[in-house]
């Protein structure tokens, strides 16, 4: 499971992969074939919201999340425009 849309957040890589052991095989991680998509899909979408910045994927994103959070903020919006925000021209189409 990845994303395709670019993400800026310390547990999402460039290329879309997820920091999650849910997602991970044991013994590392907490996968296990009793998990539904559910469960999976919800625990990415707390991950979203509550970063963990102490397993991160990107190093860089994650000090900036734990020590300039507002830089951090700022950065994932703009990425969140240029990514993942609908254009106003495209809706007109």
């Amino acid at each position: 499971m990845r994303f395709l849309t670019p993400i800026y957040h310390p547990n999402i890589d460039n290329a879309g992969r997820i920091c999650l052991d849910a997602l991970k095989l044991p013994p590392k991680g907490a996968w296990r074939p009793s998990l539904n998509i559910s469960t999976v899909l919800t625990s990415i979408q707390l991950l979203m919201a509550e970063p963990n910045p102490d397993d991160p994927l990107m190093a860089d994103i994650s000090a900036e999340f734990k020590y300039n959070k507002a830089l951090y903020l700022e950065k994932a919006k703009k990425w969140t425009s240029e990514h993942a925000a609908q254009n106003k021209v495209r809706s007109r189409l």
